[in-house]
Order: C-alpha cells, then sequence, then structure tokens
C-alpha cells in the first residue's frame, strides 16, 4: 500500500495527468452527448433512462440551463428540454429517439475505426 505524506498532491496530480494522458492516447475517443436540463425534469430523468443501454458509447455532459453561465441556453431550450447535442450538433430534442441516436453514433464509431 503506497502512503502519500506531507506534499503528496503534486504526486496526485502527476499520476492523474498521466492517467488523463494515456485515456487521450487511446485510438477511439468517445462522442459528447450534451444533454440540456434542469432541476427537476421528469423527461430529463425519463431520457436518462432510456439511454443507460448506450452508457459505454458516449461520455454524458448535462448542462443546467437555468445557471447565470448557461441563460443562451436557457433562452434557446427553456420550453424544449431536454435537449441532446451529439458532439456538439444538434441530436434531438424532448424524447430520445433510439434510432437516431444509435445511427449517429454507428456513423461516428465507423469515422473512428476508419471504416
Amino acid at each position: 500500500m503506497l502512503w502519500l505524506q506531507g506534499n503528496s498532491m503534486p504526486l496526485a496530480r502527476s499520476a492523474f495527468g498521466l492517467f488523463l494522458r494515456n485515456c487521450s492516447a487511446s485510438k477511439t475517443t468517445l462522442p459528447v452527448l450534451t444533454l440540456f436540463t434542469k432541476d427537476p425534469c421528469p423527461l430529463c430523468d425519463e431520457a436518462k433512462e432510456v439511454l443507460k443501454p448506450y452508457k459505454n458509447r458516449f461520455i454524458l455532459q448535462e448542462v443546467n440551463i437555468t445557471l447565470p453561465e448557461n441563460s443562451v441556453w436557457y433562452e434557446r431550450y427553456k420550453f424544449d428540454i431536454p435537449v441532446f447535442h451529439l458532439n456538439g450538433q444538434f441530436l434531438m430534442m424532448h424524447r430520445v429517439n433510439t434510432s437516431k441516436l444509435e445511427k449517429q453514433l454507428l456513423k461516428l464509431e465507423q469515422q473512428s475505426t476508419g471504416g
């Protein structure tokens, strides 16, 4: 067991940095699925449940549109959440369209493997 004493933060930081570099060096990078949401949002909760079978195929990033720094997204999506973007591009809103999601994920996976 490794015990970190005294000034262990730089060691932890460098180990984490090494971990991140190794992750980013991998050939396949998962796409980012952004969920524009607020709290509470029952439709968003339902959408996250529908997404569970796909969870290993993307990184889920949630954006709370009610936060001051997200006011642009609030103005755009206040009546439409949940809204999803895939790699920064609009994908769907209101409910998860699994066929559309599957199609786009497959397309990205084929591009990343050169297929």
